[in-house]
C-alpha cells in the first residue's frame, strides 16, 4: 500500500548527478514506495548539469559522491552560480566521508550513505518543503519591498507629510515614519524619527497646547483627530491641517496613520474672502444710509415745498368757487373737481413723504409704523390685511427699526406684484430675547428658482440688512401654501450708527 506523501504535490522532479550503473532505479521505487510520481533527470558531467538546470525546473538535487571529472563540490558550485536554490544532497560510499563534509562545509544540505537510504525520502522531503518555504519567503519580501517603495513613493509626491505617530504605554508620542514632506517645517525625517517633540516644537505655543488635548482626546474615545494651527516663523507662520483616525494594535499601543497639509493658501483666500464679505456689507450699509438720506430729503421737499403749494392752490380754488355762486352749474361742477382733484393730489403727496420717510416711526415707534403702512397696502392694492404688533417689549434702536419697516415696504411690494394673493398676514412680537417679525400670504408661493434668479435682488437686498445687524432672515413656503417669511434681530441693537466719513475711510 502507497505511503500518503508528507508534501501535497506528489510530483517529485530529482535530477541525478551520476555516472552510469549507481543505482538510480532503487532510489526511484523508494519514491514511487512513498507515494510520489517521480521525474528523473541525469547529468554525467558539468556541461549536462548546467544544461539540465537551464532547461527546466527542479525539486532537488541528488549527487554521487566520486564521479569521474566531476566532484560533489564542483557540482555544488555550478549550481550555486545559478543562483538557485535547490536541496543539494549528496549520496556518499563509505570511505568518501571527507570530500563529503567539504561538501557539506560549502553548503550542501545533507549527506546520505548509498548502503543506507532508508532516510533518503524524509530527508528529500523536508529539504524540499524547507527550499519551498524559503522560496515563499523570498517572494514575500519581494512583494513587501514593492509595496514599501510604491507607498514612499506616493508619499514622497502627495502635497503634505505622510506619517505613522504612535503613543507609548507612557504617554509619550514618537513618529514611526515621515514622508519627505517634513521639509515644510525645515526638518529632516531623521530628527522627527528621534523625537517627535521636534514636530511639536515647530508649532506655535497655544496650538501646540491644543494639538496635544486634541491628540489626547482622539486616544480616550476613539475618534478622529482633526487639527489646525500654525508653525513658528516669520510673520504669523503657516498654517497645517494634521488628519488621521487612531488604531489600536495587538499589544494596545495606539497608532495614528494620516498627514500633515500646508492649508496656508487656503487660509489666505478664506481671510481675503471675509474681508471682501465686511467690504461689501460695510459699502452695503453705507450705501442704504446714503439712500435713507435722500429718501428723507425728497420726502421733506414734498411736505415743505410740494404740500406747501397744493394748499396755497386749494385755498385759491376754495376762494374762487365762493366767488361763483350765480355761475353755470357746469362752472360750478368744474370748480368742485378741481378742488377733488386737488385733495386727491394732497393725500399722494402725503401717502408718498410718509413712505419716503414715515414720520410716524420716529414719532410713535416701530409698531405703529408698520401698522399704518399695511393699511396704507390694503386700501391701495384691495388685497385683505391681517397685523398684529406687540407694543410691549419692542426695543430696536432707529438703524433696526427702519431696516424691519423698509423690509415690510419690500415685501408687501413683491406681494403685490408677484403673489397674487388674497390675504397677507404680519406679525411683530418679541420672543425669547429677539424682535421676530413674520409676514405671510396665501399667494403662489416661492420656489427655489424664484429665489436663485441672478437678478433676485429684492430678497437679496432683505438678506443683508438683516445680516448686517446680527439678525436671522428664513424664506420658506406656507403650511397651507403662498410664502412665509420669518426675520429675527436681537433686541436693543447697540451699534451706534456710522458717519459718513467713517465707512468711506474703511471702504476706500
Amino acid at each position: 500500500m502507497a505511503v500518503r506523501p508528507s508534501i501535497q504535490d506528489p510530483t517529485l522532479r530529482i535530477l541525478f548527478v551520476a555516472a552510469d550503473g549507481e543505482g538510480i532505479p532503487a532510489i526511484l521505487d523508494r519514491f514511487r514506495a512513498a507515494g510520489y510520481l517521480p521525474h528523473e533527470g541525469r547529468a554525467r558531467d558539468g556541461e549536462e548539469l548546467k544544461a539540465m538546470l537551464a532547461a527546466q525546473t527542479w525539486d532537488a538535487i541528488l549527487c554521487a559522491n566520486g564521479i569521474p571529472g566531476l566532484s560533489a563540490i564542483a557540482a555544488l558550485r555550478l549550481m550555486q552560480e545559478t543562483r538557485l536554490d535547490l536541496p543539494f544532497l549528496i549520496l556518499s560510499a563509505t570511505g568518501e566521508e571527507k570530500s563529503a563534509i567539504r561538501a557539506m562545509r560549502a553548503g550542501a544540505h545533507d549527506c546520505l550513505a548509498r548502503d543506507r537510504l532508508e532516510r533518503l525520502v524524509p530527508a528529500v522531503e523536508r529539504e524540499v518543503r524547507e527550499a519551498r518555504h524559503r522560496a515563499d519567503h523570498r517572494a514575500a519580501l519581494e512583494m513587501l519591498r514593492d509595496s514599501e517603495a510604491h507607498f514612499r513613493a506616493l508619499a514622497s509626491n502627495l502635497p503634505g507629510m505622510v506619517f505613522h505617530l504612535v503613543r507609548d504605554a507612557d504617554g509619550g508620542l514618537r513618529f514611526l515614519f515621515v514622508s519627505e514632506g517634513c521639509r515644510m517645517f525645515g526638518l529632516k525625517q531623521p530628527e522627527l524619527l528621534a523625537s517627535a517633540d521636534r514636530f511639536l516644537d515647530a508649532l506655535q505655543a497655544e496650538d501646540r497646547a491644543v494639538l496635544e488635548r486634541a491628540i489626547a482626546e482622539s486616544a480616550g474615545a476613539g475618534t478622529a483627530l482633526n487639527w489646525e494651527g500654525r508653525t513658528r516663523g516669520r510673520g504669523h507662520g503657516r498654517w497645517i491641517n494634521l488628519r488621521s483616525v487612531p488604531q489600536r494594535d495587538a499589544t494596545g499601543l495606539l497608532h495614528w496613520h494620516g498627514i500633515v497639509s500646508d492649508i496656508t493658501r487656503g487660509k489666505e483666500i478664506e481671510a481675503e474672502l471675509r474681508r471682501s464679505r465686511e467690504q461689501l456689507s460695510e459699502l452695503s450699509s453705507y450705501l442704504e444710509g446714503a439712500k435713507e438720506e435722500e429718501r428723507e430729503r425728497i420726502a421733506r421737499d414734498i411736505h415743505d415745498e410740494l404740500g406747501s403749494l397744493l394748499v396755497a392752490i386749494k385755498i385759491e380754488s376754495s376762494l374762487l368757487a365762493s366767488k361763483l355762486p350765480a355761475a353755470p352749474a357746469g362752472l360750478r361742477d368744474k370748480a368742485h373737481a378741481i378742488d377733488a382733484l386737488l385733495d386727491q393730489a394732497m393725500g399722494t403727496a402725503s401717502r408718498v413723504a410718509r413712505e419716503l420717510r414715515p414720520g410716524i416711526l420716529k414719532e410713535f415707534g416701530l409698531p405703529a409704523a408698520i401698522e399704518c403702512q399695511v393699511e396704507d397696502f390694503a386700501q391701495r392694492t384691495g388685497i385683505a390685511c391681517r397685523c398684529q404688533c406687540d407694543d410691549d417689549g419692542i426695543e430696536l434702536d432707529e438703524r433696526a427699526s427702519l431696516a424691519l419697516f423698509r423690509i415690510v415696504q419690500e415685501t408687501l411690494t413683491n406681494v403685490a406684484k408677484h403673489a397674487h394673493a388674497s390675504l397677507v398676514v404680519v406679525r411683530l412680537r418679541r420672543d425669547h430675547g429677539k424682535i421676530t417679525l413674520e409676514i405671510r400670504d396665501n399667494g403662489r408661493g416661492i420656489t427655489d428658482t424664484d429665489m436663485a434668479k441672478p437678478k433676485s435682488f429684492g430678497l437679496r437686498g432683505v438678506r443683508e440688512r438683516i445680516h448686517s445687524l446680527g439678525g436671522e432672515f428664513t424664506v420658506m413656503g406656507g403650511e397651507h401654501g403662498g410664502t412665509h417669511i420669518v426675520l429675527r434681530l436681537p433686541e436693543k441693537q447697540a451699534a451706534p450708527a456710522a458717519t459718513e466719513e467713517e465707512p468711506q475711510r474703511t471702504l476706500f
